[in-house]
Parts: C-alpha cells; structure tokens; sequence
C-alpha cells in the first residue's frame, strides 16, 4: 500500500508545471517486483524471479572495489585478484570451481568471468541451468569470492605469466597514448595512474602477502553486492543469502573507501600523444562538470536529466551524421555524449570526439566547435526536437511492450549499474508512466538552455592522438588554444533542418500474388510461393511482443561475379546503398523514419546475396517498403561516395603501421596464394574503384526475387503480413537463375612463413591452420563443432594455465558445404622466448586428443554447454529465421541437433577427427616481433 501510495505521488508531481519537473528531488521507489535490501554488515542485495529465459539463473557479485585503491606499489593487484577468484577457493580448492560449472553447461569465457575497472570489480555466473543443486552450489560460490578466495603460493606463481601476457597483448598503441595522456589530463589526481592491468613489474614481483593484504582490507560485506535473476524462488533464496552471507563479518577499523576527485582547472588542458603504430588521428575534447548527486540520480529529476541528455546527443549527433556525407567534410566521423570524464566517476564531461584526416586536425577542431556554437548561440530546431522525442518514444515504448518478456540479462545490468553508480531501479511500468510526462512537459526551450550549459569556457579538456610519423603535422598547444578561443566568435548562420517529404515509394509497384500456399509441420510455420518465384515462411511466434524479423537469402554472391575487371568493385560491393534508398539519402532515411521501430540492411557475401531486417508489428509496412528500395533502388551520390572514398583512405593510409594488419594481411596471403579475390583493399586501390560498376553489380545480385527465401519470425498477424508481401515483395523484379555459391581454394601443401616485425612493445603471434577434403554433412559439422570446443578446453589449461604462455588460445573450424573442405585453426599471442615451445605444445596437444580421444571429463563440458545453448535459443525468433532459412537455401536440418549431439561419444569424435586429419594440408604463420 506504501509503494502504491508513493507512485501515485511521482506521477501526481510530474503532472505539475514544467519548472517543478526539473527540480523534483522525489525519490523513486524500488521496482516492487524486485528484494532489495541490506544485511547487517552492509552487504547489498537485489533478487528477482524471471522467467526468461526459462529454467535459467544469472548469479553476479559486485565489487565497489577497483585498481583506483591500489597503492603505488600495488599497480594490478586488483585485477590480479580478479584472476585469482578462478584459481581456487576455501569449497572449490584448485580448478574444482570451474570443473563443476563447465559440467553442468556453464562455460568459462562465456557463462563464468569477471572484469576490473578503475572502480569497481564484478564477477558472473550466467546462464546457470536451474535444478537441484545448483542454486546452492552457485551462491557458495559467490560466497568463496566474496571471502574465501585461497589465494595459494603455487596457483599466484602460474597466474602471473598468463597476466603478463595479457598486460602485453594490450599494449597496443592506444593503451601507450593513453599511459602518455592520463597523468596530464588527470594533473594531481590518482586517476592519472590506474589502468586496471597495472604494472608488468608489479604483475610479476609482489610478494603473496601483499595480495592477501589487499584482499583482506577491500574485499568485505559493505562493498559488495549479490545480484541474484532467474526462475527462481526469489524468497527462497533471499533467505539463503541473508543466512549465507549474514556469516561474513566487517574487519575493525575497516578501511575508509573513498571516492578520488578530479580538480578542475581555469585553464584548458591540451594533451598531444602520438605513437608509430596509431593508426586514426582522433580529437576528443571534454566540458567538465560535476556529476548528478545520489539524491538527483534516484529521483524524477535523475529521469528528466536523462531524457534530455539524450536529445542533446540524438540531434548534435544527426548534424554531425550529415555533414560527413558530403564531399571534403571536415572530419571523418564526429559525435557527442555526456556522461563520466574520460574514466572518473567523481566527474562528469559533455564529451566529443572526433575522427579526422592527416594533416587536418585544425580544420577538424574548428568545424566541430563551430557546430558546438551553432547550438550554443540558435539552439536546435523544432523539428530536430520533435524526430529525437519520436525515436526516444519509440524506444521507451519498445522496453514497455516488452515488460513481460524482458530478459534476465537486463535486469542484471540494470541492478549492477545501480550498485555500483547509483540511480533508480523504479521498474519499467512507473519509469514508462513518468518518462511520458517527462516527454510531454519538457520544451525545447529547456534543452538549449541545458546545453548552454554544458558547453563551458572553463573546465575544459583537449586530447589529440594519432600516428608519429615523418610530414605528419600536429598543432601546438598555443595553436589548439586559438581555434578554441575563435569558434566563439566566427559568424555562423542557423542550422536549416532540410526534410524530404515524399512517400518511400512513389512509384505505383506491380503487386504480385500468392499462388501456392502450404505449411510445414517440422517449423510450425506457413509457406507462400509467389508469382514471381520468391519463397515466404512466416513463423508466428509469442517470444517478443514487440519483435518481427526478417532473414532474405539467395544462394550465389560474389562468386557468380568472374570478370578479372570486377575483382575490386566486388570487395567494394557492400558500399553500394552509401548514397541512401529511393530517393532519399542516408540522412533524409533516418529522419522520414523517427518515431518507427525498423531497420534494413543488406549484405552480398561470397556464397549468397542477404537482406536483412527487424520491425515492431505496427512497423511492418515500412519494413516491407524498406525490402523493396534496398533490392530495387540503391541510390547514386557521388557526394556520399567521394565521401566514403576520403574516410576509407584515412582508415588505410596507416595500416601497415599496426602489426595486427601486417599480420592479418599475411595470414590471408599465406591462405589464399595471393589469390586477387581475396586481398584486403588497399591504399591504392580506393582511387581505382568504380561507384558506377557497384551499383551495377549490387543490382544485379538482388534482381532475381525467384531464388529468394524471405523468412519472417515474431509477432506476426498473417492477415496484415499477406497482402504487404504481395505488395512489395510480389513486386520484386525476376530471373528465375540457379546459382549456386562456391568459395576460393586454399593453399594446399605444407607452408610455413615466419617472419619478424618490429614492435613498440614486442610480441610474438602464432596461426596454425590444418585444412582438408571433408563431404558435407550436418553432423559432421557438428562433430567438428565439438573437437574445437574440446580443444579450447585443453589449451587453457595446457597453453594458458600449466604454461603460463598466453592470455588465450583462439580456435575456429568449420565445414564448408560449397566446396566440402573443412578448416580447423588455432592461434595465440606470447612472447618470443616461448613461441617455438608452445607452438609444438598446441600441435602435440591436438595430435593427443585426435590418436587418443577426447577426455571423458571435457567431453561432458562441450556436450552440456552445447545441450544448454540449444535450449536456450529454443525462444529466439532469430534462431528460427536462422534455422528456416539454412532448411531452405542449404538443406541443413537444424532441428536434429538436439539429437546428434546427444548420440556423440569420446569414440566418435575420435574416430572422426582421425578420418579428418589423415591427409590435411598444413598452413603455419608466425610473427616474432623485435624492439624498434
């Protein structure tokens, strides 16, 4: 009755005058379908039963505990820490913790993780299947990390090299300019020096105790939260976590948890750092500002901020989308967003960022302040005002339809964020009801005047990054101060608010007709042949309220496209629609379409031709109307192409500069013999592409309707859908080819190519790939899904664990049904000392388990992982497009999964794998990389 009475209250004073909303310090209640509340010992608590998915629990613990506590001498403990967690417990001694959740389908990786950031750590357990048992066994083991972490000698000493690894896999160029641009942005702030993973000297020297220390001191009750959604009895297990975690005590004289400020300054901060491997030049600039108190944050005027925050970024956001569709645009890409500054907590930032081209950072600065002081000085138009308020409706009314179906997921996050940064966890049907008014009652007027003040001369930031290389010029710090000081006083003129008001479809179309309708039992679904050859399955379904999507394939893509001539068009293809649909451009698209819930895009492939798509119900006939442009009408704009032509050029123009590209761009070589269908486009050949020869490709891949399967799943009315799809994919023109796709060879053989690379930090990658004749089947593909989960499995904790080598072991395979090959590959990052090593070690440990079988042990894991998943995507309308639309085009009957993966034995996968290695071809690249 309390909350009842409490909500009538919030929605009776955001019915009051527009001055009142902005000011309303009201606090919001908890969502009364969530247990929320606070032990003893200041553990927090939020629980709640849902549904979805069914049979399914998500277990979290957040910490309010980051790499911002650590001392000087302590730079990665907290991150070391989080590793630490997997590694043993006081009731999941060794690897038993991850043994037992990989058996019940909860994989490591995926299902089990954690990550560290500079405030906060928080530890999953997702996707928990919920049976006997298993509750109890996951809050035990969210009870061990909150407090009984062991923390062994032996287990510390192998982490380290698997954290040295990783601290070396992410010292790419970003992370060196960021080490370079903290401690000038972050002057006299311990923020200036706190990246999570730390120091390689500490990683690799502290002593044990100085590990139990920090966790002993941070790791207690009044820093924790337990974050408990699923089909559970949520009473249930509250009183299990009150009487669990009830036990844990708070340290005497615990230590005080502060919270790091962040000065201001009256004068600018300019930052320039660049790096021999950076590969974009970006500007970010920053507006500084205090950050929303816990008062504002948990009441209606927390939710006011929000939503016209939102509109700022919505509408500045569009006008930046505008401009760099015209030719010569100033900058590559460009956006806002007001939110923290940069990493703190303790400070906010209205942030920009923008993307430029070399040698034009000052043009870029000047263009993007000058549209700052456009808004500044005219504010946004009506119009602007009105499409974001539509989209932001569209969106709020999505979350709404979709109450009852909300996955456990989101609320997860949602009570994550709220433990860590605060806010309100009201529930979506009073934040539905208060945000409306909000809406309504809100003026523009309101919105310009907050951007007034977010847009400062005082408390700002100006960082510029990019590549250090000869002829590349950067601005001074005099120079950059300058062009701030000017964009005050240029003469700008108002934003004009261009809108294209004719229909999508102007043109009066054919409409085709059904002429065969049928139904198929295996799918539930209803078959429609039209007129003009086109399939249609349409599969109703209840999982999403407010869901329909759309899944278009045609078999034959880029394969079908021979000519020598057309070999660099085709890598291009993709780009085809960059001018827009119709007769509208991208611009004009999205501002016609505010306010409706629907997307398109296409994609052509090596093998097929794909049109893609989602809508809400009451959005169907635009998504219809969308199919039909982007197969028919891919519009020509030479602006938009010169346009794409200048921000690729950008992006490649220091490629060769980042040793992942050289790598990548060797591998692809090394596979395909230099094949010219298969080379990454480079610097060169941007000049050399033809936008007219696109656009002719692209139609002719999308102008033949007949060998189309147009498979809809989701909310779906079949009365309202029938006629649309006679209408407009009826309509679609027809060949009636048959095509099939088919795929470049590989190189055959045995072929190694080692070769080294100079590195700012140096670091050896390693790719063996395995490949081999193998017919087609879909449980083969199956059986070779299984061998490279197993695989995955080992090398953690071979490659990773025992060794010590490498942060992670990637595998891939697959089976291809075009040419009947199948590929199998694995590759990893280490340090040179250790790469011939672990190298023959991965290619031993692959051997083992194709001559001796898999272990019983890691069998069980990959099946009940795979036995879970299945079910799990059982109540995804994009799994049923995916399913119908591989019965149809490829003939693969995704229905027996169930059972054929359940048939499979460690014999059977050995017996396979053995078959599928005896004659294989063996392609081997390794960069070692040396000092500069």
């Amino acid at each position: 009755m309390k909350l009842k009475i409490l909500i009538l209250v919030c929605v009776a004073l955001i019915s009051t005058q527009t001055i009142a909303l902005a000011q309303d310090l009201t606090p919001l209640p908890i969502d009364p379908n969530v247990r929320y509340g606070k032990l003893s010992n200041g553990l927090t608590y939020y629980i709640r039963h849902n549904e979805h998915p069914k049979n399914r629990a998500d277990f979290y613990i957040a910490q309010n505990v980051g790499s911002i506590l650590e001392e000087d001498s302590q730079r990665g403990l907290a991150h070391f820490l989080e590793h630490m967690a997997f590694n043993g417990t006081t009731h999941y001694p060794g690897k038993a913790m991850l043994n037992y959740l990989e058996k019940i389908g909860v994989k490591f990786g995926s299902n089990v993780n954690a990550y560290t950031s500079i405030d906060e750590t928080v530890y999953n357990i997702s996707n928990v299947p919920v049976r006997p048992g298993t509750i109890d066994s996951c809050l035990l083991i969210l009870y061990d990390w909150a407090s009984e972490i062991s923390l062994e000698e032996q287990e510390i000493d192998n982490e380290r090299g698997v954290i040295s690894e990783e601290w070396r896999s992410r010292q790419n160029a970003t992370m060196r300019m960021y080490d370079s641009i903290l401690p000038q942005l972050y002057t006299d702030s311990k923020y200036a020096h706190r990246m999570p993973i730390g120091l390689i000297d500490v990683i690799q020297n502290f002593s044990y105790q100085e590990l139990r220390d920090y966790y002993k001191k941070w790791y207690r009750p009044d820093l924790q939260g337990i974050i408990i959604v699923g089909d559970i009895d949520a009473e249930q297990v509250e009183n299990k976590v009150k009487e669990l975690f009830g036990k844990i005590s708070v340290p005497i004289n615990a230590a005080e948890r502060k919270y790091f400020p962040v000065p201001d300054n009256d004068k600018p901060i300019v930052v320039v750092a660049k790096d021999k491997e950076a590969t974009d030049t970006q500007i970010n600039i920053y507006f500084k500002h205090e950050v929303d108190s816990p008062e504002i944050k948990a009441s209606i005027q927390g939710l006011s901020n929000i939503y016209i925050r939102s509109m700022i970024s919505i509408m500045l956001n569009g006008r930046f989308q505008e401009i760099i569709q015209k030719p010569n645009a100033p900058f590559l890409s460009a956006g806002v967003y007001d939110d923290i500054f940069f990493l703190s907590k303790t400070k906010g930032a209205f942030t920009g960022y923008i993307r430029c081209k070399e040698n034009e950072i000052d043009s870029a600065l000047t263009a993007f302040l000058n549209e700052l002081e456009r808004v500044d000085r005219f504010g946004f138009t009506e119009s602007e005002y009105q499409r974001a308020a539509a989209d932001y409706k569209r969106w709020l009314t999505n979350q709404y339809n979709e109450r009852d179906k909300q996955q456990t997921q989101t609320y997860v996050s949602e009570y994550v964020q709220h433990f860590t940064d605060g806010g309100s966890i009201a529930g979506i049907e009073l934040e539905y009801k208060l945000m409306q008014q909000i809406i309504e009652k809100t003026t523009l007027e309101e919105i310009n005047t907050f951007i007034r003040k977010l847009i400062t001369h005082d408390n700002v930031a100006i960082t510029v990054t990019g590549p250090d290389k000869e002829n590349l010029l950067y601005p001074t710090q005099t120079e950059i101060l300058a062009i701030l000081e000017k964009s005050t006083k240029d003469d700008l003129q108002p934003y004009v608010d261009n809108v294209n008001n004719q229909p999508l479809i102007s043109d009066s179309l054919k409409p085709g007709k059904i002429v065969r309708e049928s139904r198929d039992s295996k799918f539930d679904a209803s078959i429609w042949k039209l007129s003009n050859g086109a399939t249609v399955i349409v599969k109703p379904t209840n999982f999403k309220n407010d869901q329909i999507i759309l899944a278009g394939v045609s078999e034959g893509g880029s394969s079908q496209i021979v000519t020598p001539k057309d070999i660099l068009d085709t890598k291009a293809i993709n780009i085809a629609p960059v001018g827009g649909w119709g007769e509208f451009s991208p611009t004009e698209l999205n501002k016609v379409l505010a306010g409706k819930n629907v997307s398109v895009s296409t994609f052509i492939g090596e093998t097929s031709e794909q049109i893609n798509g989602s809508a809400s119900p009451k959005d169907v006939k635009t998504l219809l109307q969308l199919v039909y442009l982007a197969m028919t009408s891919p519009r020509k704009d030479t602006d938009a192409f010169e346009a794409w032509k200048e921000r690729t050029k950008t992006s490649l123009i220091n490629q060769d500069s980042n040793p992942a590209s050289a790598f990548s761009d060797t591998l692809v070589a090394a596979l395909y013999k230099n094949n010219p269908k298969r080379t990454p486009l480079k610097l060169e050949d941007i000049d050399k592409i033809d936008y007219d020869n696109i656009l002719k490709l692209y139609k002719d891949r999308f102008a033949d309707a007949s060998q189309f399967v147009f498979t809809f799943v989701g909310n779906i009315n079949l009365d309202t859908l029938k006629p649309l799809v006679e209408e407009y994919i009826g309509s679609l023109p027809a060949l009636h080819r048959k095509e099939k796709g088919n795929v470049t060879d590989m190189r055959q053989g045995l072929y190694t190519n080692n070769f080294k690379r100079p590195m700012e930090t140096p670091k050896s990658t390693v790719s063996v790939t395995y490949w081999g004749k193998q017919k087609y089947s879909y449980e083969n593909a199956l059986k070779l899904q299984i061998l490279g989960s197993i695989m995955r499995i080992v090398y953690t904790k071979t490659i990773r664990e025992e060794q010590g080598g490498t942060y992670g072991v990637s595998v891939s395979e697959g089976l291809s049904r075009f040419s009947n090959t199948f590929s199998f590959r694995f590759s990893f990052d280490t340090n040179a000392d250790q790469e011939e090593l672990l190298k023959k070690l991965a290619r031993e440990e692959l051997m083992n388990v194709i001559e001796a079988g898999p272990d019983q042990e890691d069998f069980d894991k990959v099946i009940g992982n795979m036995l879970k998943t299945y079910d799990e995507y059982q109540k995804q309308n994009n799994y049923w497009g995916s399913i119908i639309n591989a019965y149809y085009i490829d003939g693969i009957d995704a229905t027996s999964y169930k059972k054929i993966v359940s048939k499979q034995t460690p014999e059977s996968i050995r017996k396979y794998a053995r078959r599928l290695f005896k004659h294989v071809n063996d392609i081997e690249v390794t960069m070692t990389g040396i000092p500069q």
